[in-house]
């Protein structure tokens, strides 16, 4: 988040509240210029602040009121008052208009003079500054994606029947037809627009189908024309740096669509399917910041365990479940929080999501011959402290890993199972020796990502005789004792409303799984006689809780819904 108060002004701020030493602030400030990060991003992740508090003593100090679009509702014609480039040029969003013919305008930066001048001439009124996050200004910039998304099939149409004037062109001549571009471009921005991660577009018999995957549900967004499919193919591939002219083979790209703060990263991939070429975009903000504990969903009472496992400088620390499930996030997070000055941190990753300041990261390229065995043994000649390898394939990865890990090398990496216990067997038949994985895995965090509820459209409900039902079947299978205690008496879920588009979801976060494995899990997972069952007996034992333990917690504090939370676990 862009910092509004200048380092000193800051540091004043939590010295009086008595939050920080002075010594604390002024190194914890190198480490975010070192990161490229903000100083608030720093203090929030290391847990030295509470955001919303930091927030509001920041307005407070600036003389202004904060205001939080998280539970307020916004009107979304006072909004476009203010047209979206200069909206998001000068960071504001106008939220009100007063009686007397000002505008409440919402500002990262409140006390911006020259931009409320700017303001004030363009909107020929008096501008009212309040402070907002950069979280609420996207709430607020969400309102033109929803205007974006009135015109959108219209203005695809529209160039699409412009491309079909001319249908003489070459491939390659196509792609750069300003029709096709302007198709290419609304796709873009609508996903923007629409928080979107992934774009599909895929070729039917008879239409093309445009679809985008949003708080990792997929939907239909449009079916269009089959006929400009070739050629909005090859200005994706053109754009990418793939071949245009190769059909029959899977290719992979990325280019870079956007400009200023709202550059996105996009990661193309195009495979040959039955009736032509599908194309896969994944879109990753190209300034993404590493998540902290708490914005990955895990609970205050567990981050002690992380951060104890993540302080150990030698070992295995394992993120597992399937894929789509927010392993490697998890797994950038760790790293952000152990990235400092007296370490090497080296990764082998495919493919690298996000550039980590300080990490020497490597990128997987089979063709040649960077494997994520090749790459991890090449890597433990560039003497390091903490090596991440993005996953565990083989047997030969595995057997590289375990002997980093045991020879004075931490080492993080995700894996493909259901659960936490389900990791000790899945290393097994990787041909890793029981009494190695005693001695080599510290820790284990299994997870699966739940739909948010959107906090504008919350409400509550009484849970029925069948959520009881439900929850005492699933301790059951767990083999975890059920008393009705554990039934939260409120379920909540969202309305639906304009800031989520009506889905009463927005954003993500995580359910987890956590096993620490201490002596006596060691001691049953080196016994010759080794049973699962038994393993996940003894973890309970000693306090872990389920996924689906995790989950209801998060249901009873209104962050998602029970639905949600049944999805995920039956993945």
């Amino acid at each position: 988040m862009a910092l509004p108060l200048s380092s000193e002004q800051l540091k004043k701020i939590l010295l009086s509240e008595n939050l920080i030493t002075a010594e604390r602030f002024d190194a914890l400030s190198v480490e975010a210029e070192r990161k490229s990060q903000s100083i608030i991003d720093i203090l929030a992740s290391k847990g030295f602040v509470e955001p919303n508090y930091l927030n509001d003593v920041i307005a407070k100090t600036l003389g202004v009121t904060r205001v939080d679009f998280a539970s307020r509702p916004i009107d979304k014609e006072i909004v476009k008052t203010l047209p979206e480039n200069i909206a998001r040029e000068r960071q504001a969003v106008v939220f009100n208009k007063e009686d007397d013919g000002s505008y409440d305008v919402a500002m990262t930066n409140p006390s911006d003079l020259e931009a409320i001048e700017f303001l004030s001439q363009r909107l020929k009124a008096k501008i009212n500054p309040f402070f907002a996050t950069d979280d609420d200004l996207k709430r607020g910039f969400s309102i033109y994606g929803y205007a974006l998304g009135q015109d959108f099939k219209k203005l695809i149409e529209e160039n699409i029947a412009a491309s079909l004037i001319s249908q003489s062109k070459s491939i390659k001549e196509a792609a750069v037809d300003l029709p096709i571009v302007g198709i290419v471009d609304n796709i873009l921005s609508y996903a923007i627009a629409s928080r979107a991660s992934d774009i599909h577009i895929e070729i039917l018999e008879s239409s093309m189908l445009i679809r985008y995957r949003v708080d990792g549900i997929l939907y239909v967004v449009m079916e269009i024309t089959k006929t400009v499919h070739s050629a909005i193919t090859a200005r994706l591939k053109l754009l990418s740096g793939v071949k245009i002219d190769e059909h029959f083979a899977p290719q992979d790209g990325r280019f870079r669509y956007g400009e200023g703060k709202n550059q996105i990263d996009v990661r193309v991939s195009v495979i040959p399917t039955f009736y032509g070429e599908k194309v896969e975009m994944r879109l990753l903000e190209a300034s993404q910041k590493p998540l902290a504990l708490k914005d990955l969903g895990i609970m205050p009472e567990d981050e002690k365990m992380v951060m104890e496992n993540l302080g150990k400088t030698y070992g295995m620390i394992l993120s597992c479940g399937p894929t789509g499930s927010g392993k490697t996030t998890t797994l950038y997070a760790f790293m952000n929080l152990l990235n400092k000055p007296e370490v090497n941190m080296t990764t082998v990753e495919d493919p690298i999501e996000y550039n980590m300041p300080y990490v020497n990261q490597t990128q997987i390229n089979n063709l040649a011959g960077i494997t994520f065995a090749s790459g991890l043994r090449a890597l433990l000649r560039q003497d390091p402290n903490i090596i991440m390898v993005g996953e565990i394939r083989d047997s030969e990865t595995a057997d590289i890993a375990v002997q980093a890990a045991l020879t004075g090398h931490l080492l993080m990496s995700s894996l493909h199972t259901n659960d936490a216990p389900t990791t000790i067997p899945r290393l097994f038949d990787l041909k890793v020796a029981p009494f190695l994985v005693s001695s080599v895995l510290n820790f284990v965090i299994a997870q699966r990502l739940v739909r948010k509820i959107c906090p504008t459209c919350v409400y509550s409900y009484e849970p029925g005789p069948e959520a009881h039902s439900v929850i005492e079947a699933q301790f059951k299978e767990a083999d975890v004792p059920f008393t009705e205690k554990v039934v939260p008496k409120l379920f909540y879920r969202g309305k639906g409303c304009l800031s989520c588009g009506g889905t009463g979801h927005r954003g993500r976060m995580g359910i987890f799984e956590m096993l620490e494995v201490g002596d006596d899990i060691k001691r049953v997972i080196a016994d010759s006689t080794f049973d699962l069952a038994m393993l996940r007996k003894e973890a309970k034992r000693l306090g872990m809780k389920t996924m689906f333990e995790d989950g209801l917690r998060k249901v009873e504090l209104a962050l998602t819904t029970f639905e949600e939370v049944l999805r995920v676990i039956k993945e």
